[in-house]
Parts: C-alpha cells; structure tokens; sequence
C-alpha cells in the first residue's frame, strides 16, 4: 500500500525548509557567521551546485533511461567548461567586475553596443528560463502529488509558486541597496548544494546496500537482465552526444542562474582556481548515484515514471524518513535555481526592458523605485512560468523541458565566443544569428514537442521531433545561428563604439585609451551634470562612491582622474540600470571636450597591461615581460623621472622623484605641472619651458633650508602611434653642491691661515721695535711736536696689531671645541648690543632687540656674541646719526631666522656675491680688514646654519642679513646659556 502524507505536513516540510535557506542567508548578512566561512572558496564551489537542479535530481534519471550512460554529458559538458576556465570563464570574470556587468544581456549589450541586443537577449532569455522554471515546478508539484493524492498537481504547482515569489523577494529584493552583493544568498546556495548532495548519496547508498542483495546482488542482477535495460533505451550515436555535450558545456556561461552565480556574485576571483576541479567533482558525486536509482527503480518495479524512481523507491520500502529525505533533496534542487533564476532574469529585464523606456522622476527615490520594480519583475516572471506550466508544461516530461531551455540558451554562445575571440564580429551578425537561432529553436523544437504532446494541428507542416532526433533540430538552430554570426559580420562594417567595446573585451587586444578631457572641470561639476538625469541624491551618492572605489579624495579636478571618474561611473551605474542606460547618461552628461583628442592614455594601458599579464604567453608574454623589467628600471632608478605629455599633464613619476619631492605618485599622475605645489611647479615648469636641455645646481628653497637640483629634459617627437612627450630627469645636488663650497672655504681659510702665520712672523717683531722706539721718544723728549708724532705711531702700531690679531683669529676660528648648549637668542643679540654702544660711533644709533626670550639655539653663546658684534658693527658703520638698526627673530619646527635690518645706504648688488669673501670689505680703504664677515659666515656653518644678504630692503635703502639657525628642541626647560 502507497504511503500518503497530508499536505499540512509538506506545506511545513516546504516552509520550513525555505525559512532555514533564508535563516542561513540573514545569519551571514548579520554577521553570526565567520568572514572566513563566508569567503572561503569551498563556499564559492558549492553554490556552483545550484546548476545541478531539479533535472539533476528527478530528471538525470530519466535521461539514463532513455540514453543510458549518456546522461553523463550532463555533468560532463559543464565540467570541461571549468576545466577550461582561465581561457572561458577568467577573462569573463574579468569583463564583468571591471565593467559591472551583472547579467548575459548586460554583457552582449555592451560589447555590441546596442540596446537592441539587450532587448532582444532578454525577451529571447525567456525561452530559457520559462521552461527552466517549468521543470521545476513541475517536478515538485508532481511529487507534492505523488506524496499527497487528494489535491491537483496544478493547486500545488500554483502554492509552491506564491510560496517562491515571498522567498526570491526576500532573497534578492529585500533590500533599498542597488548592488549589493548577496553574500547570504551564496552561502544559502552552497547550503542547498550540501542538503541535495547528502540527500542523493544517502538515497544512492539505501539502494546499493538496501535494495540489492549485499553479496553480489546487483552485479548478478545486472547480468541477468541487460537485455530489459538495452531494449527501454535509445541508442545515442555520436550526433546526440557531441549535440549534449554542447549543450551542456554552453550551460556554464549562457544559463542566467549558472552566470549570475559564476560572475555576479563571485567576490573572489581567485574562487575560481578551486573551482575548476571542485565543481566537476560536486558533480561527479552527484551523478554516481544516478545509475543505482534507475536500476533499482526498474529491480523494485516502481510504478512512478523513471524522473521520480528516486521519490517512488522510498515509497516502495514504505520508508517515510528516506522519502522526507529525498523529497528535501529535490526540493533544495528546484527552489535554489528558482530564486537565483528570477533574480538573475529580473535585473536582467530592469536594465534592458523597462529603464531604457520608463526612468523615474529625479524627484522620485530612484533606489527604492529600482526595488519595488525588482519585487514586480519577480512576481510577474513566476507567475508566468506557472501560465506556461498549466498550458504546456503539465505536458512535457522532465527532460523535454530540460533540453528546450539548454538548446535556447546555446542561441547565446557565439555572441560570447565572439565577445572573447572575434574582434572583428559586429552588432548586426550577432542579432541576426540570434534572431534565426531561436525562429530555428521555436520551429523545431518548442513547436513539435508541444503538438506531439497536446494533439495540434498547426496550419503549417513541421517535422516529428522526439528523444531519438531532437539534437537534428538543435544543430539546425544554432548552425544557422553561427552562419549568419559570421557571415554578416564580415559583410557588414562595425562602428566605432562597437571597436572600442571590442577592444574592451577581447582577451587578444588591449585598448588602447586616449587622453581626452571632460568639459567638467572638477567632480563638483560631474555630480551637478548627473543631478539632471539621476537627482542630486542619488548623483552625490554615485559619485562619491565611485571616488571611494577609486581611493580619490572627494574633491578631484586632475584629468586623469576625472577620466577614470566617468569610466567608474559607467562601471557602477551599469551595474544599476544596465550598460545601455548607463551608457547612454554618461555620454549625454559627461562629454568630452570636442577636437581635444591629445594622445593615448600610456599610464591606464599600463594599468590595464598589468591586468593581462597572466594571460600573454609566448613573445607576447616575453614583451610584456620586458616592459615591466624597463619599468622597474624606471621606476627604482636613483634619479628623479617624471615623464609629461604634450600640455604637460604627468604620465610617469617615479619612486626617486617621490623621495626628492615628498609627493606621491598616485597625487600626481594626470595632473598639470601647474598643479604642483609652487615650489616645485615653479621650478619645473620654468625648465620645462625654457630652451636650455640642462640646468645645473638650480637653487631652489625647501623649508626654509636651500637645497640645489640639477635638470635634464629630453623631448620625445611623436611619430606613428608612439605619444609624444617629455621626459625630465631631477637629480639632488645639495650634498655635492655644499661639500664644494666647504672644500673651497676650506682652502680660503687653509690659505689665509698661512698667510696670517707669514704676516705676524714677519711684520710683528718690526711692529713691536716700532713701538718701543715711539714710547722711547716720549719718554725722552718734551717737545709738542715730537711727543704727538710718537702718539701717531703707537696708535697706528696698535691699528696693525689689531689688523694682525683679526687674522690669527679668523685663522684660527674652526679650532673651537666648545660644546654647543641652548642659547636665548634674545640674550645673545642684546649683549652684542650693550657692547656696541660702549663705543662713541654708537651713542647716535638706535638699537632695537625684538628677538624671542623664549627663541632657543644649540650654539656657543660667545662666538654667537661675535658674530652679532661683527653684524651691528657694520650695520652701524652703513648707518647714519639718528637711524634704527633692528634685531628681529621668527621660529618653525625646524628652524630659527634672525633678521638684522638697517636703514643704511645698502650694498650694490654687484658687491652681494662677494660679500663673505676674505678681504672683501665695502667700506673705504683704511676702514675695515674685510674678515668680519667671512668670520661670521664660518661661525654660522660650525652651528649648521645659513646667512644670506638682501639689500636694498626698501626705497632703494637699507640692508637685512638673514641668518638661520637649527632650533632646540626638548622637553624639558632647560636654562639657556647668555
């Protein structure tokens, strides 16, 4: 006796399953499950398994059979397409993260350039995923009614799919977010993969060890009625084969459900490695069961048809757990393609099918609109395979509906292939083969097994179509299809959209983008462009993030980035509302500035080269190869490089020009030299534009401290296809350039030395008997006259020996060892002071001190006294009765500049280069030895400083010596030397 169960009991069997997929997927929106459970690739090979649906569960066993271990071709078809992912399935992956392309239409409209072809392939898609939908909700009606007799297959069919249309929504549409990644929704997949997996190898494992008898049972079993099992199945030659395995390999790219989790969802490029063994594997699994479910059915008679030998083999055994079991694995099966097939079709006909026509005011929340229409598209798509269920699908078995939506989505694969391989294919081939390929599919397939099913009569004759021939009229299809592909591409002229969108795509190409600038100026006035179309909310929100994924502030104005900006925008809102729509905004709103087509774009290609290295291989890996080694070259060379473009936007800045300047490379590249900062733009752009090809030791000022760069240029003329351009070479010249000129005052003062030496040795004895001779005279004589004579030349013996004592001690002044300690500026200027107005010269001087108390130097506080001594001194001498001299002091974190200001005469400005040259004085002959400042200026180099003249200062008057000292820095309060 059948075993019956009452429909409260499948309706919780069925709800409950459904609320714990949906529970696994909100625990990993909520974050109850680890990140690296999430993430982890095994998660990535499960989901795959939505591919093995209903078909696989019910259905394989009825293809093994009609065709025996031909039902193979449907795990092996999609297996070899894993197998071949790096050259099929990795460059897809690559084209839909890059562009945002979330969708099979999405990704034929954007390499056709059409929005007919989006169109098209959406409502053709139907084909694919009404009879898709079908088969699965025709295989748990029928065995919700072989568990539950008393109410139709078609109620059921009709509750199971209201129940669906809340669970998709809750699924995929739950949320006001427009691209949000359904990590829950893949790991409730690879959840679903995991329950049918368990629940077909439990089944398989009942029959080899329960059924059967445990010795030896199902081999003699075998053997003795191997004539029963030929006779029931079709012998499949090779055409049926090959046309399976076709159809199936097809499966892994043009199937919505197998692309939407391949592509759309994948976060993990790397998932793929894995998968390309695992998924065939998950398979492998699944299809050892099949073979001992058919011959069991056949050894226990079950009276159901072989799609449901599974279900009817634990109802022969009266098991009602193993039947529980199985019923969970087909329903796992069917339920997970049914959500990720209406989420995957509803974005589809959003993007393609109501946004191209219908947009929503800007006024409007366009987020929440794109939602409310995503639940809409799910309902109506549902509702739609369940009219087509009642007219047709109650109908057709299992594998007819199978094969009718695997043989409508092969209409899809040449587009895809040429999208890798043919540059040169246009949009007109691809809709013309699409177009005869599915008239072919809907003629003779869709057509016959729908008459031979139902009894029509169509006024037109058609051929007899079944399970022996089928793959005639499949073949026809999409060789018509490939026909006209190629043929009309290669009569008819692509455009040039279609040639860029080629370029894109190809995986043997590389495109090679221009330099074109944005008639916006800044990303201020990319989001008021877009507020037009999109609103101001919705505009901010797209752009900012588009920035974000860039890693760009959130104010740009370089042209290279505002580039990338609207190539990012397109990206994200193709992702939004499909490339079309998306293309159609960005080009209306975002123009480029016409006739101002500059050059190719060098540094995105060589982005876009790095994106393609893994993929060259022969001498076009070893071209690449040597690109990266010129470019490292390049970029660790120990000299500054910075190449420009023709209008001097930055191409190239390498690592030593980062280390020289302090700015990085990625502030930098695509913008203007003039947006540099002053110093550095000023410096550049002057080289750039002067005619000079080399500037050497150019001093420039770098925190207050001089620092000298020699330049080198090199113009690059344009020629063929190669940009044109300049490329400056930078390199640091301060340690050579200060080394020289401490060698060079070195040997001044090597030499000044000596000639101190020779001078004192032979002309102070004679000074001193000079002196004697003067103080004899006045000792000896009372003569006026004789006595003011002998006064004469003491005082002029005194003014040799102090001329003397000048060059002993500039001689001798980088023989100090005292140990430099904090020193109050303020303290030091003020007793230089105190000592200057001792002397008569002073008494009609102003000297004003407004250095800092609290301005700190580490120094020698007494040869810092003799050097504003010397200082005051000769502001004092170029100054005249009753003018200011003024000491002044300002800080940073780095350094201490004091400013010593007269309102003298001033210096001529020939005379400045000189100035700190030993013996060069500006004062009359007789009035200074012109050591004073070549004093001061070595004292300054002992404490690590600098000095530098300026005069006139004002209305052609006055001097300001500007001397700058290293600070002190401590935490501590130290007592300052005075």
């Amino acid at each position: 006796m059948m075993m019956s169960f009452s429909l409260g009991q499948l309706g919780l069997i069925v709800l409950g399953y459904l609320f714990t997929l949906f529970f696994t997927a909100y625990a990993v929106e909520r974050g109850w499950v680890p990140r690296r459970w999430v993430r982890h690739p095994l998660v990535y090979v499960f989901s795959l398994g939505v591919y093995a649906s209903a078909w696989a569960f019910y259905g394989s066993v009825g293809m093994a059979s009609h065709y025996g271990y031909g039902f193979l071709a449907y795990y092996l078809g999609i297996s070899g397409a894993f197998i071949m992912s790096p050259i099929l399935l990795r460059p897809l992956l690559h084209i839909t993260r890059i562009y945002q392309l979330s969708s099979l239409a999405d990704l034929l409209a954007f390499r056709y350039r059409s929005r007919l072809a989006g169109m098209l392939v959406s409502i053709f898609t139907l084909a694919v995923i009404i009879p898709m939908l079908t088969l699965q909700i025709s295989a748990v009606a029928d065995t919700l009614h072989l568990l539950n007799g008393d109410w139709p297959a078609t109620t059921l069919a009709f509750g199971f799919c209201m129940v669906m249309v809340l669970f998709a929504v809750l699924f995929g549409a739950r949320h006001v977010s427009p691209r949000e990644k359904h990590e829950g929704l893949v790991f409730a997949l690879a959840f679903e993969s995991l329950v049918k997996l368990v629940a077909i190898l439990i089944l398989g494992g009942v029959v080899l060890f329960g059924v059967f008898p445990q010795v030896g049972g199902l081999e003699q079993w075998l053997t003795d009625n191997q004539a029963l099992l030929v006779n029931q199945q079709i012998t499949l030659q090779e055409g049926p084969w090959r046309t399976l395995l076709i159809v199936f390999f097809a499966a892994a790219i043009v199937m919505p459900h197998m692309f939407h989790v391949t592509f759309t969802e994948n976060i993990n490029t790397d998932a793929l490695k894995p998968a390309s063994w695992g998924f065939p594997l998950f398979l492998l699994l699944m299809s050892i069961a099949v073979p001992p479910i058919l011959w069991a059915g056949v050894y226990l008679e079950v009276d159901t048809p072989p799609e449901y030998f599974a279900l009817g083999i634990g109802l022969q055994l009266q098991s009602p757990l193993l039947v529980m079991i199985t019923f969970l694995g087909g329903l796992a099966a069917a339920s997970g393609v049914m959500i990720v097939m209406t989420l995957a079709t509803a974005a589809m006909f959003l993007n393609h099918l109501v946004l191209p026509f219908h947009k929503p005011s800007p006024r409007h929340d366009f987020y929440r609109w794109l939602l409310w229409m995503r639940r809409a598209l799910i309902a109506g798509i549902l509702l739609l395979a369940y009219t087509f269920y009642r007219l047709l699908g109650v109908d057709l078995d299992l594998n007819r509906l199978g094969i009718l939506a695997f043989v409508a989505a092969l209409q899809f694969l040449p587009g895809v292939l040429g999208l890798l391989y043919w540059p040169k294919s246009n949009r007109k081939g691809f809709l013309s083969g699409l177009i005869v390929g599915i008239v072919a599919w809907l003629y003779g397939m869709l057509l016959p097994f729908s008459a031979a099913r139902m009894g029509w009569n169509p006024p037109f004759t058609m051929p007899a179509v079944d399970e022996s021939n089928w793959h005639l009229a499949a073949v026809t299809a999409i060789g018509l299809n490939v026909l006209l592909f190629v043929v009309v591409s290669l009569s008819t002229k692509q455009k040039a959209s279609e040639i860029s969108a080629a370029d894109a795509c190809s995986i043997d190409t590389l495109s090679r983008p221009s330099r074109r600038p944005l008639i916006a100026g800044n990303s201020n006035d990319v989001i008021t462009a877009l507020s037009k179309p999109l609103g101001r909310y919705v505009a901010e929100r797209e752009v900012y993030q588009a920035l974000t994924d860039l890693d760009l502030p959130s104010y740009e104005d370089r042209p290279y980035a505002l580039r990338r900006l609207r190539a990012r925008l397109e990206a994200n809102l193709s992702g939004l509302m499909g490339p079309t729509v998306a293309h159609d905004i960005v080009t209306r709103y975002l123009p480029f500035q016409e006739n101002a087509e500059l050059s190719e774009d060098i540094y995105q290609i060589e982005q876009r080269l790095e994106g393609f290295h893994d993929r060259l291989s022969g001498l076009a890996g070893e071209l690449d190869n040597l690109r990266r080694y010129h470019r490292q070259t390049l970029e660790r060379l120990p000299m500054g490089v910075c190449s420009l473009a023709d209008d001097g936007e930055i191409l190239m800045w390498n690592q030593a020009m980062t280390e020289l300047t302090g700015i990085q490379a990625l502030q930098v590249t695509g913008a203007h030299l003039s947006r540099l900062p002053s110093t550095w733009s000023g410096l550049l752009q002057t080289f750039v534009q002067s005619e000079s090809m080399h500037e050497h030791k150019k001093q420039i000022d770098i925190d207050g401290r001089p620092r000298w760069y020699s330049l080198h240029k090199s113009v690059i003329k344009a020629s063929g296809s190669q940009p044109g351009g300049i490329v400056v070479l930078m390199e640091d010249q301060t340690e050579t350039q200060m080394l020289e000129e401490e060698l060079i005052h070195s040997e001044r003062l090597a030499s000044i030395g000596r000639l101190a030496a020779g001078v004192a040795h032979e002309i102070g004895n004679p000074i001193t008997g000079i002196d004697c001779l003067a103080q004899n005279i006045r000792y000896e004589t009372e003569n006026p006259e004789l006595l003011e004579i002998a006064g004469q030349i003491q005082e002029q013996t005194k003014r040799v020996s102090r001329i003397l004592q000048s060059l002993m001690n500039f001689a001798h002044a980088g023989n100090h060892s005292t140990e430099h300690e904090p020193v109050a500026i303020a303290h030091v200027v003020e007793e230089a002071m105190q000592l200057l107005r001792l002397s008569k010269r002073s008494q009609d001087i102003e000297f004003v001190n407004q250095c800092d108390n609290s301005t700190l130097v580490l120094g020698d506080p007494q040869r810092l006294v003799q050097v504003f001594v010397n200082l005051l001194s000769n502001a004092r001498d170029a100054s005249e009765a009753g003018q200011k001299i003024t000491v002044s002091s300002s800080a940073d974190e780095h350094q201490i500049v004091i400013r010593v200001i007269d309102e003298g005469h001033g210096i001529e400005k020939d005379k400045l280069d000189r100035i700190f040259e030993p013996f060069f004085t500006t004062k009359e002959v007789g009035k200074g030895t012109g050591l004073g400042l070549s004093l001061v200026y070595n004292i300054i180099e002992e404490h690590y400083g600098h000095i530098a003249i300026e005069s006139p200062v004002a209305a052609e008057r006055g001097t300001c010596v500007k001397v700058s000292l290293p600070s002190y820095q401590s935490n501590e309060d130290p007592e300052p030397a005075v």
